[in-house]
């Protein structure tokens, strides 16, 4: 397929994502199937462009002064190619399968939007009722930062140290351009995107089938290496999801110790089995009932709790969900944010730390969730974080947002990572 088959493909995409409001993912398969004469470098290209159209949608739109799914389409190529008008008819003109080129009226509206100067809630490419939190997140930074989470995003790895290195894994992922991450310690960087391409599909490496490395974001790598596990521990990770946390945390205990893997949702848990036998994690328990937990109550030297949220914070990665997200579901999380909290804090032993994580840039089930536990609860205080960051990362304190008791916050345009926030509570 030439670049107009792959646009009219992508705006086709959009428009199904329109219509019946399905997630991008789900879209994009179902149009790989109803059309299998396309091949994988078709499919990633129209990919792209769709992830980029819903990634800068505000950007796409501005550009045509429009919110239609072909101006979306075209509105992606203009901004992340850097392409003239002219030039993009130019690539499109003479294929068959191509929408309309750009009509004059078009064009005439680009070069328009292109000499002025857009509002700040487009730079940001988030939604209007965003813009307060964001605001409130990174104060007079928040233009860039909410940008910032528009952008492509990188492929990151953690080494599972059990198994192997760094150069170990560098060398069997030869001519992947990966690299180490800039901050974690065991992690690796697969640069963003470029142009129509791809990443590379990691997970039929042999290396990856033998567990020497996870796809795992290097902020989440960061969060869980600042949790402080370390060998012969008592770990609770109480939301523990698919896993990627709580193999962290094996790892950096060595297998030594002993970790209960313990989510609410069974369904969620099922793939920690397999990638547990991959990655030779051998101290984890995996629970879904509460109530097997309860004779551990007030034992554990560590909780960590991933908290369910909005997921602002990946909205590189998940860029549909910031245009499905409201206020309401904002709302709903916190809700269940303040109980999960208050139900995993029974099980740290005195003395014992507590650890709230999300991937949420909202102080609003971040820094603000800390403080309204602390307020309802005796006997606990916050550990001093910027002590925590320099110990853990010397010499890194302006890659991240830290205050003393506030938590530590992680960013793309700070940290070059998803955004997360980090806090960590001592029982005292």
């Amino acid at each position: 397929m030439r670049l107009g088959g792959r646009l009219a493909a992508a705006i086709e995409v959009l428009d199904d994502i329109e219509r019946r409001h399905r997630p991008v993912a789900d879209a994009l398969r179902d149009w790989g199937l109803s059309h299998r004469f396309a091949g994988a470098g078709d499919r990633s290209a129209i990919g792209n462009i769709v992830y980029d159209a819903l990634r800068r949608k505000r950007s796409a739109g501005w550009l045509l002064d429009s919110d239609t799914p072909r101006a979306l389409g075209f509105g992606a190529l203009l901004v992340e190619e850097s392409l003239a008008p002219d030039d993009l008819n130019a690539q499109i003109v003479g294929d068959r399968f191509a929408p309309e080129p750009l009509s004059e009226t078009e064009i005439a509206t680009v070069t328009a939007q292109r000499n002025a100067s857009p509002p700040d809630a487009v730079g940001a490419d988030c939604p209007d009722w965003c813009t307060a939190l964001m605001q409130q997140a990174y104060g007079e930074d928040w233009v860039a930062e909410a940008a910032a989470l528009s952008k492509r995003p990188p492929l990151d790895l953690r080494v599972n140290g059990l198994k192997a290195d760094q150069d170990k894994v560098i060398g069997a992922l030869e001519g992947t351009s990966v690299a180490p991450a800039q901050l974690a310690p065991m992690g690796l960087r697969i640069p963003p995107i470029e142009g129509y391409g791809r990443h590379p599909n990691v997970q039929v490496e042999p290396a990856f089938q033998q567990g020497w490395f996870e796809v795992q974001d290097e902020g989440s790598q960061i969060v869980a290496d600042l949790a402080g596990a370390r060998p012969g521990m008592q770990v609770l990770d109480f939301c523990a999801g698919a896993g990627g946390k709580t193999l962290a945390l094996a790892a950096s205990m060595r297998n030594e110790g002993r970790i209960v893997a313990y989510d609410a949702e069974k369904q969620r848990l099922a793939p920690i089995f397999e990638r547990m036998r991959r990655s030779d994690v051998t101290n984890v328990e995996v629970a879904s009932r509460l109530g097997t937990l309860e004779e551990y109550r007030g034992s554990f030297d560590l909780v960590l709790v991933d908290a369910p949220c909005t997921g602002s914070g990946t909205w590189r990665r998940r860029p549909d969900t910031k245009w499905r997200l409201s206020d309401r579901q904002l709302d709903v999380r916190r809700g269940e944010q303040s109980e999960i909290l208050e139900r995993a804090s029974a099980f740290v032993r005195p003395g014992g730390v507590l650890v709230y994580i999300t991937c949420s840039v909202f102080d609003a089930e971040n820094s603000d969730q800390i403080a309204r536990f602390l307020d309802g609860a005796s006997g606990w205080t916050p550990l001093d974080h910027e002590a925590l960051w320099d110990e853990r990362y010397p010499g890194k304190r302006d890659r991240v947002r830290v205050s003393a008791g506030g938590g530590v916050r992680l960013s793309p345009l700070r940290t070059g990572t998803d955004g997360f926030y980090f806090a960590a509570l001592q029982k005292v």
